[in-house]
């Protein structure tokens, strides 16, 4: 029989490839997004890859009659749960937003949860929680560094959330897999669904995409004295359809734990990565290099919320979990140009 899993905000980049993958490992997904940054037709590229729609509805977190209704319905099994508004430089223009839909949102997911005793959340976060990275030094981060002293309210977001789920898996029995990563890149295999936002991109590859193909003018480096080989700042990039196979592989984690821990609650973080760090200016080359065409460049200001660099250790991931990232960045670049080049 099929285990059936509540996804949030699904519609994205990343929760739409989840829904594929869990969809295709046998489990039943419902998918719910308020579609504020997304398409409704990443529906219809999900049923050109399965054939079939999955159970999708549309509302707000923040609707608890309606939030409870689906909970009736479905006999959850567990829950894969995502941050909605993501992105750092907005977070700082409109701070209360992101207090009230990361945080106030996802408190009403956590009560409901709760009452109908669906204890099992795999929580998408992300590396920068940790303290570390505002000391400016290059450091391989594990779980073990600190995580406090966030710089920006979407930061915040993730650090609170993590501390509310580590609580909740103390006093309420919830069984949490925490997984941290940054910076996911290309698309599912299919060339169906893909990082597709309704804006200009935030995120670098496909920002440096759409110059390759003349639909941006430039792209922006935001200042050049990091203290990295190059000084710009540098980051861990890790390919989307790598990231699907941690997901799946945490959730197996998480079952066979539950068989020798029944009751007590659970709470485990792992780095995703590659164990590979790249800077603005080799992904920039990277690219140029697979396009064969020049990639238009300017410095510009630095911004209040940009590190030197971001790289973390996933060793405790390839140990407990046996396993490691597969496609390299130069692999990842090919696929993605293909995509934007068709």
């Amino acid at each position: 029989m099929k285990k059936n899993i509540l996804i949030t905000w699904w519609t994205g980049y990343i929760g739409s490839h989840w829904v594929v993958a869990f969809e295709k490992a046998w489990y039943k997904t419902v998918i719910v997004d308020n579609l504020s940054n997304s398409s409704i037709d990443t529906l219809e590229w999900i049923k050109k890859i399965l054939w079939y729609k999955p159970d999708f509805f549309e509302l707000d977190l923040r609707d608890k009659e309606k939030l409870n209704e689906i909970f009736k319905k479905y006999n959850f099994d567990w829950v894969l749960h995502f941050a909605w508004l993501k992105a750092v430089g907005e977070s700082q223009e409109k701070p209360f937003e992101y207090f009230d839909n990361n945080i106030k949102w996802s408190l009403n997911l956590f009560k409901i949860m709760n009452d109908f005793w669906v204890k099992k959340i795999v929580f998408s976060s992300s590396a920068t929680v940790y303290k570390s990275l505002l000391e400016d030094t290059n450091k391989w981060l594990s779980e073990d560094n600190d995580t406090w002293e966030t710089s920006n309210p979407y930061w915040t977001t993730k650090f609170l959330l993590e501390n509310i789920l580590k609580d909740l898996s103390n006093f309420s029995s919830f069984k949490v897999m925490n997984l941290r990563y940054f910076n996911p890149i290309w698309a599912h295999k299919s060339w169906f669904i893909w990082e597709n936002p309704l804006w200009v991109p935030n995120n670098l590859l496909p920002y440096v995409m759409n110059v390759a193909i003349w639909k941006l003018d430039e792209v922006k480096i935001f200042w050049d004295d990091y203290n990295t080989i190059d000084w710009t700042w540098i980051r861990d990039y890790i390919d989307v359809c790598d990231l699907i196979e941690w997901h799946l592989k945490a959730y197996s984690l998480l079952e066979n734990s539950l068989e020798k821990i029944p009751v007590s609650g659970i709470f485990e973080t792992y780095n995703l990565w590659t164990w590979k760090w790249v800077s603005v200016l080799e992904i920039i080359k990277t690219v140029e290099k697979i396009v064969w065409k020049k990639i238009k460049y300017k410095i510009v200001w630095r911004r209040s919320w940009d590190l030197a660099s971001v790289y973390c250790n996933p060793e405790k991931a390839n140990k407990i979990l046996n396993w490691k990232t597969k496609i390299s960045l130069e692999e990842s670049v090919k696929n993605m140009w293909k995509f934007y080049n068709n």
